[in-house]
């Protein structure tokens, strides 16, 4: 069977798939890509922390304020 019919290789399957630009998919990708898992809780703690600050910041200005107001009062008394 060789003889009077060679094997003959068969061409190669051409695997061709169009890429199109999908916007939304992209969008998703790159939002996807910038949240991680624990985002919100590390915002949350960052968020906390700048809170405690603030807090902290505004107790001491009103201690001096207050040690401030004092020393004058004893002064002018």
């Amino acid at each position: 069977m060789s003889v009077l019919f060679p094997k003959v290789n068969k061409p190669r399957e051409w695997d061709y798939r169009p890429i199109y630009y999908d916007e939304e998919k992209e969008a998703r990708k790159e939002k996807l890509a910038r949240l991680h898992r624990g985002s919100f809780r590390e915002e949350h703690e960052k968020h906390k922390l700048q809170q405690q600050a603030r807090q902290k910041s505004r107790l001491v200005f009103l201690l001096v304020l207050a040690l401030g107001l004092a020393l004058i009062y004893t002064l002018l008394r």
